[in-house]
Order: C-alpha cells, then structure tokens, then sequence
C-alpha cells in the first residue's frame, strides 16, 4: 500500500489506535466486527517499546476537521490520512488540507508496516475523479495529494484511474498542482507510461525501507522494482518532481540508510522524506527503536550534501505531511539551482 511511510494512530487522551487483534468495526451500527487486516490477526503480538515525548500528538477535533470528514463522506472519498492512520491527520484538517485515496479503501497487499484494510477490492469507481476534482475545488487546494491502494487485482495496477483523476482536476481550471503517490506497478505493462501521458507536478513512490527488510517488511514487492519506477519517470518526463519516502526504526542501519539515499540519487529522484514508523497495531512489524529528532537532523544534512534538491525528515514526517509547502519549496530549489534568482515579496 502507498501510505506515508510510518503512519500510525494519534498517541493522546482521544487515541484512535485500531484493537489489538487488527479489527475495526464498520460503522456504529455494526455488532459483528470486519476483520481489518485477516491475514495478522492469529499472529502473536510485537510489542513495541513507549513512545517518547516527540512522537505524542493530538487527534482531529477541530471544526476545520469536521468539515473536512463530512466533505468526505458526502463525495464518498477515502483519504489515506483516515485509512493509513497518520499521525498528522489533526494538524491537516485543521489547515483542510487532505490526501486522497483512490482506488477503494481495500488493498491486496498485508505490508507488516500498513494500517490499510486488506481483501478483495471492488470494481473502479467511474465517478471518483469527478467527484474528487469537485472536493479539490471546494476546498480551495492549491496542491493536491492523491495516493492509492495497491490494486494488483486490476490489469493497469488501477494507472488509468490515477490518469483520469489528473485529468479532471485540470480540466476543473483551479490551476491546482497534482502529486501522485502510486503504488510500483508491478508486473503492469505500460502503467508509469499511462500515468505519465498526462503528467503530474510530483511523482512519488516510497520505498520505504531497506532492502534487507523487504521480505519481512514489504513482502508483495521488489527493491529494485520500486528504485527502477522512481528512475523510469525520471527518464520519461525529467520535468515532473520525483519522490520518494523512507521509514526507520524497523531494524535498519545507517549505513543501509546511506545505501538508499546514494541509490536514490543514482535514479535522480529530487525529494526524500524520512520518518519514524509507528505501529499500528500489536499485530504489525515491532517499532525497533524510536529515532530521536537531533539522528533525523544528521540525516538530512546527509541527503542534502548527497544533492537531493529537498528533504524532509523528523519523527512525524510523513509523505504527504506540508506537500503543499514542500512542492514550493521544490520549485525553488530547481530554480535556484539553474540559477534563477527569486521572485522578491511584494
């Protein structure tokens, strides 16, 4: 699933973390609990250890985030900051801003580190990129974040709907720019072309975590899969922004952190996000360790001088966290770097 890397359930008096044994109940009439993730739930427990004083955040009360939530149900979208539990849903919906996950809300993936429901998709939604265009412009979003569930049901990977989603919001005329975080397509002929004939802002695809963790971590994909998707768009459009997200705290080293990094810039990807993964429940991939914010500070100064044109990397950095900034800021950097000076502030 292409959830911002680490996503967890707030830590705060209203948590929301999912029980224990990975079920969720389906609305509040529901006596009979859906298994959320089956595929965990006669798995032992990983404990993990308490989280630090950094990571403690706040949950969605606001009324900017109702009104959000209820834009939500009345358009019938999912949005991963929801599904995926991220941490940062509070301080999001307080700003309206959401990420948007297409696609349904069931991915046929069981990643160890996702809180994203697992099964049997539905069929595409036809209606979805009208009706998510719509909520981008009543929102007023002048950057946008659309993700998604892996659907390897589907023989695109589900690229077309990602193409028709981009699509309507440009045709919507809010001048709105579009990042996508897609899933790696495997085994899908043709699918990063069809995102790309009708091309987003940012490309984003997160690998995540080191190769050595991949079968425990990221079973249902590749390495060196994702790493050639992240280099493929590059190669097919040069001017769309790539990304690309990392978590620690599953076991890694530094050094298999700089390994990345280096094969990251090896494929030309601009942006790297790294953050803190957080369980999301007993169930799922044991936190390692919680990495304190001043090891994120030497990490970023390292993925700067490695010549990443942006990076973003704290305990509660997620992949969509500020992407409306981060795109800003991106745009600067590119211009910066052909040597064209700033617009000043009026």
């Amino acid at each position: 699933m292409t959830a911002p890397a680490g996503a967890a359930p707030p830590d705060s008096e209203t948590t929301t973390e999912t029980p224990a044994e990975g079920l969720t109940p389906e609305g509040p009439a529901t006596d009979t609990p859906r298994p959320r993730h089956p595929e965990k739930a006669r798995r032992p427990d990983q404990p993990s250890p308490r989280k630090p004083h950094w990571i403690r955040v706040k949950a969605p009360t606001s009324r900017e985030a109702a009104d959000v939530r209820r834009l939500m149900r009345d358009k019938k979208l999912a949005t991963v900051c929801e599904e995926a539990a991220c941490p940062n849903i509070g301080e999001c919906w307080h700003r309206r801003h959401a990420s948007f996950m297409i696609l349904g809300e069931i991915c046929t993936r069981a990643c160890a580190f996702c809180n994203v429901r697992t099964g049997k998709p539905d069929g595409v939604d036809t209606g979805e990129p009208e009706r998510l265009a719509e909520s981008v412009a009543a929102m007023g979003l002048r950057h946008v974040v659309i993700t998604s569930v892996d659907r390897d049901d589907l023989p695109d990977g589900g690229a077309g709907q990602f193409a028709r989603c981009i699509a309507a919001i440009r045709a919507g005329g809010t001048g709105t720019t579009v990042e996508v975080l897609t899933p790696d397509f495997r085994d899908k002929p043709a699918a990063l072309e069809t995102v790309l004939d009708t091309p987003p802002d940012v490309f984003n695809h997160n690998l995540e975590t080191v190769p050595r963790l991949y079968p425990s971590i990221r079973p249902g994909a590749r390495y060196f899969t994702s790493l050639r998707l992240l280099q493929r768009s590059k190669e097919l459009r040069p001017e769309v922004f790539t990304k690309s997200g990392l978590m620690v705290g599953l076991g890694e080293t530094r050094e298999e952190i700089l390994q990345v990094m280096d094969d990251l810039r090896a494929a030309d990807v601009d942006f790297l996000t790294i953050g803190q993964y957080l369980q999301p429940t007993r169930k799922h991939a044991a936190v390692d360790r919680f990495v304190p914010p001043e090891a994120f500070e030497d990490m970023a100064r390292i993925a700067r001088a490695k010549g990443f044109l942006l990076v973003s990397a704290s305990p509660l950095t997620r992949s969509s966290h500020h992407a409306d900034r981060d795109f800003a800021a991106l745009r600067a950097a590119r211009l910066a770097q052909a040597g064209v000076p700033p617009i000043p502030s009026p």
